[in-house]
């Protein structure tokens, strides 16, 4: 059974996802504060974090940065949880980390089907260590990619992004593909999502950026 940890202050929104994901067969444990959870992880990896990002000790985002800088924390799937609506906001949290996010207010079977999608995702079989396309060369294991050999300092979700479309190298992803493969949900303003961190992504990656073409009225391939 998988355990999800929830880090949320309110009473009444982690009363309904406990009960949400109680029925929904996972195994639940609560943390009102972002301390309560650091200890708690140290002595078990939860499968799936639900994460709030208004906390009265300490800011969620920071949470999420400390996770993703250790070794044994950094791959542990993470829904963002908060009442903020903006794209920018989304946007931020994802580069950041999170592997999806859930504005409040949310609904029951919405936060079930998010839950299981992350799930299944992050079980699937892990990838070859070291993929490579053209001059670009992605180190799955040691999350670092180099052009040329010379290293290419990326986001995590621009490495994701990287890495997503190598795995598809020659195939043309639309926007909804990859938004759902790398972010893993929809919502307003998804196109200039992907969009400009396709444009960043080219320009970090140099002259090997050019192996990203533009499938015009359809999206984006690596080739």
């Amino acid at each position: 059974m998988a355990t999800i940890y929830i880090v949320e202050d309110d009473v009444n929104i982690r009363e309904i996802e406990r009960y949400a994901l109680k029925n929904g067969g996972f195994d639940v444990v609560e943390f009102e504060r972002g301390s309560d959870l650091s200890a708690a992880v140290e002595k078990k990896i939860p499968s799936l974090i639900l994460l709030d990002i208004m906390l009265p000790d300490e800011d969620g985002l920071e949470i999420l940065t400390d996770l993703r800088k250790k070794k044994e924390t950094k791959n542990i799937p993470v829904i963002m949880v908060t009442a903020k609506s903006t794209e920018l906001d989304k946007v931020k949290g994802l580069d950041m980390g999170a592997d999806d996010y859930l504005t409040k207010p949310f609904g029951v079977m919405e936060l079930i089907s998010r839950v299981k999608a992350l799930l299944r995702r992050t079980e699937r079989v892990a990838e070859a260590d070291v993929i490579r396309c053209g001059c670009i060369s992605l180190d799955n294991k040691k999350h670092a990619v180099k052009v040329n050999e010379n290293v290419c300092e990326l986001t995590f979700k621009e490495f994701e992004l990287l890495r997503y479309m190598m795995l598809n190298e020659g195939i043309v992803l639309s926007r909804d593909k990859i938004m759902d493969q790398v972010w893993g949900f929809e919502y307003e303003g998804e196109s200039r999502t992907v969009d400009m961190h396709i444009k960043t992504l080219r320009h970090k990656l140099g002259e090997a950026g050019a192996l990203i073409k533009t499938v015009r009225n359809v999206g984006y391939m690596i080739d």
